[in-house]
């Protein structure tokens, strides 16, 4: 039974101005002042030091919350691609405003996100199968790499989103919100055909 916690990063200056991050790894998308807090109340209000391992998103964000959460129980630390943010394309660091302006049919009105459809006018990004299915593909191959292990995985939004996608299956993805920054998701994997979603978007106070 594989045990995994998936993180989401702290928040960003481009949170806050409500952008589409995605695979960006500038400054902007560096954790802010309340994104460092974020990470620093989650390390003191939810021990990783039950865990085996740390597998980590590669950007900057992913990065600097992996060192928080980790100052103190310095669990082992490795990097995969596949824990990577949904890729916008070419609408990666542009406004959500700017975008629904432009592209009112590719957004869901009641979370004021992008549709999968979005892909139509974005050509270039990635769909939401393609997330869900690198996920997927990760959490089957942590399962059998590590088939006892506690595993806390620090990554992004809609990564984590595609993860309970995968387990769940609904009709409509949008039927699921992203998570909140530095929320905890956990989903257990007894072998890599069978996942249950334990809890999704959990804060620790």
């Amino acid at each position: 039974m594989t045990q995994f916690y998936f993180i989401r990063h702290g928040q960003t200056k481009a949170n806050v101005l409500k952008m589409k991050q995605g695979t960006i790894n500038s400054e902007i998308t560096y954790l802010n002042d309340n994104g460092q807090k974020q990470a620093t109340n989650l390390r003191n209000h939810f021990d990783i030091s039950f865990a085996d391992r740390i597998i980590s998103s590669p950007l900057n964000r992913t990065k600097q919350t992996t060192e928080i959460l980790n100052q103190t129980a310095q669990l082992p630390i490795s990097f995969d691609k596949r824990l990577l943010e949904i890729s916008y394309g070419q609408w990666d660091g542009q406004k959500n405003a700017d975008l629904r302006k432009k592209y009112p049919d590719a957004y869901n009105d009641y979370w004021d996100d992008v549709l999968p459809m979005y892909v139509k006018y974005a050509q270039d990004g990635e769909t939401f199968d393609d997330v869900i299915n690198r996920v997927h593909e990760f959490m089957i191959d942590a399962t059998n790499k590590y088939p006892n292990d506690k595993i806390i995985c620090v990554t992004h939004g809609f990564t984590i989103k595609a993860g309970a996608l995968d387990v769940l299956k609904p009709q409509d993805p949008m039927s699921l919100p992203e998570p909140r920054n530095t929320s905890v998701t956990k989903i257990t994997g007894i072998s890599d055909r069978e996942f249950y979603l334990e809890y999704y978007n959990q804060i620790f106070n």
